[in-house]
């Protein structure tokens, strides 16, 4: 089935960082976006998880969908009460395929001897990617990750807009959610420069409060999954792809930022290595750990432009002395993800041409040791 082979890849390429190139290539093709399937088969799918003949469970059903991706597709409906709703609707035995072509995944790999890691990290990683998949699939699972977000954030700020569930419409392979409009990244780039700051503090301030404080967060942060308002609201969609993080995971991170804010390279190594992230300490040179840090905290500690990019450009010159060393890094299960989101979120802010000091925001994320 064309539709799991793509998740496969997609949940896949999350992890791509530790694939040499040509596998990482293989892996970016298998991501492009799936046709529709007959709307008689949507039909039927969502009969039969939801028991009811579909004019009974809805005023209205649009039988052409607004997104087709790959395990699944996106309708727009009506609910008996009127209330507007979209219904992701899974493809039917698309779970069972995803999980044959992950083993075939994992085993081509093997035999072709290309995952330049070692054996147990191998392991730690397909495991990881087993868990994404399984949880991406169950779309009760992405219910309650929806829930717990949209609670969490509606007690800080109700300018995160997260889509409420509606049970009695959803199920395991059906996800029945109120309809929330906004407008694309690329629309959001071309309103004032007030307003794209508002988006941008907002977007840094919930990922990092998911980080740091609910220790549960949105880990798929493509510009298709948020959408925007004038009024500076932002909307997250797809709470599928749900990262956990322990709280000891957490103290790492938040002794990693003291240490990158004091310059103190001795505790950055031995955070890094606690978070499994470092094959060997001192082998590093202190004055490219000294740049990369000028460069890696000059987003979160100056008025910066994002739009310029100043702190990627000067990396990419960095990467020039640093590769001969790059094998001192290595990834591992719990910063990858948190590396992808930020990364993800940093090219996000870049999209919205943010222009604005966020270390007020940085620092109520992580505050300063006093």
């Amino acid at each position: 089935m064309k539709g799991a082979v793509m998740k496969v890849g997609q949940i896949a390429s999350q992890y791509k960082d530790v694939f040499p190139p040509e596998v990482a290539k293989a892996i970016a093709k298998l991501q492009r976006q799936a046709p529709p399937m007959p709307f008689k088969e949507i039909q039927a799918q969502v009969e039969k998880e939801l028991g009811k003949p579909l004019q009974q469970l809805f005023q209205q059903f649009d039988e052409q969908p607004f997104a087709a991706a790959s395990i699944g597709q996106v309708h727009k409906a009506t609910l008996p009460n009127g209330q507007q709703v979209v219904v992701k609707v899974q493809y039917p035995g698309v779970d069972e395929a995803c999980e044959s072509d992950l083993k075939q995944v994992r085993l081509a790999l093997r035999m072709m001897g290309v995952l330049k890691i070692d054996r147990k990290l191998q392991d730690q990683l397909f495991k990881e990617i087993q868990h994404s998949l399984d949880n991406e699939l169950n779309y009760e699972i992405e219910a309650q990750n929806l829930e717990i977000a949209r609670a969490f954030h509606e007690s800080l700020d109700n300018k995160i807009v997260i889509p409420k569930v509606f049970h009695e419409y959803s199920s395991r392979h059906i996800l029945t959610l109120s309809q929330e409009l906004g407008e694309s990244i690329e629309t959001a780039s071309t309103w004032p420069l007030e307003t794209r700051n508002a988006l941008g503090r907002r977007l840094f301030r919930a990922i990092g409060q998911e980080i740091f404080y609910l220790k549960r967060f949105h880990c798929d942060p493509h510009p298709g999954n948020f959408a925007f308002r004038e009024d500076g609201s932002v909307i997250v969609y797809d709470y599928g792809g749900v990262k956990t993080l322990s709280t000891e995971v957490i103290g790492h991170f938040r002794e990693l930022i003291h240490a990158a804010r004091e310059k103190n390279i001795p505790v950055i190594e031995q955070q890094l290595d606690a978070l499994h992230s470092l094959t060997e300490t001192g082998k590093f040179p202190k004055e490219l750990y000294e740049q990369w840090l000028e460069v890696l905290m000059r987003p979160l500690v100056t008025h910066y432009d994002f739009a310029e990019n100043s702190a990627h450009h000067d990396g990419m010159e960095l990467l020039k002395p640093s590769l001969k060393y790059w094998d001192v890094f290595k990834p591992s299960p719990d910063t990858l993800m948190v590396n992808r989101t930020i990364s993800g979120q940093y090219w996000n802010l870049i999209h919205l041409k943010v222009h604005d000091d966020l270390s007020d925001v940085f620092e109520e994320l992580v505050p300063s040791r006093s």
